[in-house]
């Protein structure tokens, strides 16, 4: 699938470094078990995600037990989204 050369999904221990590309912001996505996601900074400006932002506000507050931002949907929600965020 092309949104995965997008968004660089980190699955090992050894890749959940603190090191994310300039310009690019770690996202955790899943209902249950939450799995990293590096997306643009530009995503942030959409509505549609900013709206993600303010779910993860009204669930988790400032804290986040994941260390990152948590975004409270499924990956499968999430991806749909990024990539209707990248055709625009």
């Amino acid at each position: 699938m092309a949104i995965h050369k997008i968004l660089r999904r980190s699955l090992s221990a050894e890749k959940r470094s603190t090191e994310v590309p300039k310009g690019h912001l770690a996202v955790y996505v899943g209902e249950s078990e939450k799995k990293r996601f590096v997306i643009p900074l530009s995503y942030l400006n959409h509505c549609s995600f900013q709206e993600l932002l303010c779910q993860a506000e009204e669930e988790f507050g400032f804290r986040h037990s994941m260390g990152g931002l948590t975004i409270p949907c499924s990956e499968e929600s999430f991806i749909g989204l990024t990539s209707h965020l990248r055709r625009a």
